[in-house]
């Protein structure tokens, strides 16, 4: 494909420019995109898409793809969750209902299972001032909609799910939040914690919010290995919160890996509900007396998710 084909199909299908690049490492960003139009009103917690076309190059060392005759001139696209980085760079909470721009933290897909990653490794060739595509919706329903003032708000992710909760947590400051706050997110290793540093900051400012940080690969934890799972089930979490899990008024939100959720598998003829293996998280605090959400009778439970694949 020439050059100019290239830029006509960029005039056609961008509609929005990177302005900030945070790699935390080199397989984790921070993007801050500015789209064309005015930003959407939406909810913390909510997702929008980015796209790139197929004919923009990929990062090297990631799974070799082959696309279909015709996919060199299509826009490929994904869903991801709005982030936030919560702090400004004066240190006050940021002033989002007036950007003009949104945040996204993303990983670097090397290599997949189903299919060959095609955005995440040209994503990763952006550099700030290129262009690309953000969808003019935002939408979701994992939203902080059923949470009261003094409710317990707790947040669970591994990875890049952290992302939706940053923003969320956000509001709850944004709202002087008068329950507890508490946030925790497992990852490989430290450096894949790309807002630990605000998180630590906050904590420091906001003496309803604590931060709790999950290791399984670094020296000292590979053997002694803690997931999100555990925290429940050992009573860590209800201690570092300060109080008990109680469903009346406690809300939890789960984002990323679905073994860590455990979203139960629903049979529509028994009417029976399965749970994963792995326990998962879902299925720990229903035997508690939480209940899950279901989207689908538009029934809202105190067990919120969000799965990230």
């Amino acid at each position: 494909m020439s050059p100019d084909e290239i830029a006509d199909l960029r005039d056609k299908h961008y509609n929005a420019n990177l302005i900030q690049l945070k790699l935390v490492n080199e397989d984790l960003m921070v993007a801050r995109i500015r789209p064309d139009f005015r930003v959407p009103v939406h909810k913390p917690g909510q997702y929008s898409t980015l796209g790139l076309g197929y004919w923009e190059p990929r990062y090297s060392g990631t799974q070799e793809e082959h696309p279909k005759p015709g996919d060199e001139r299509k826009l490929i696209r994904r869903a991801y969750s709005l982030s936030s980085s919560v702090l400004d760079e004066t240190g006050n909470l940021l002033d989002l209902p007036n950007a003009d721009w949104v945040e996204f933290y993303i990983v670097l897909v090397r290599m997949a299972e189903k299919a060959p990653p095609a955005l995440t490794p040209r994503l990763f060739m952006l550099k700030e001032g290129d262009r690309l595509f953000l969808g003019e919706k935002f939408a979701g329903h994992f939203t902080l909609d059923p949470v009261k003032p003094g409710d317990a708000v707790i947040f669970l992710s591994t990875g890049t799910g952290e992302a939706p909760h940053n923003y969320m947590i956000w509001d709850l400051l944004r709202r002087r939040h008068e329950g507890p706050i508490l946030s925790a997110c497992c990852v490989r290793y430290k450096k894949d914690l790309g807002y630990l540093a605000i998180h630590h900051e906050l904590m420091r400012r906001y003496p309803v919010y604590q931060f709790l940080s999950l290791t399984t690969r670094e020296k000292e934890t590979v053997n002694q290995k803690v997931y999100i799972q555990d925290l429940l089930s050992s009573g860590q979490l209800e201690e570092r919160l300060g109080r008990p899990l109680d469903p009346a008024s406690t809300h939890v939100y789960l984002c990323g890996n679905p073994n860590m959720i455990g979203v139960p598998i629903h049979d529509r003829v028994t009417g029976q509900d399965t749970y994963p293996q792995p326990t998962g998280v879902v299925e720990i605090l229903e035997k508690r007396g939480f209940h899950i959400d279901q989207p689908s009778v538009k029934i809202k439970g105190n067990i919120h998710f969000e799965e990230y694949w």
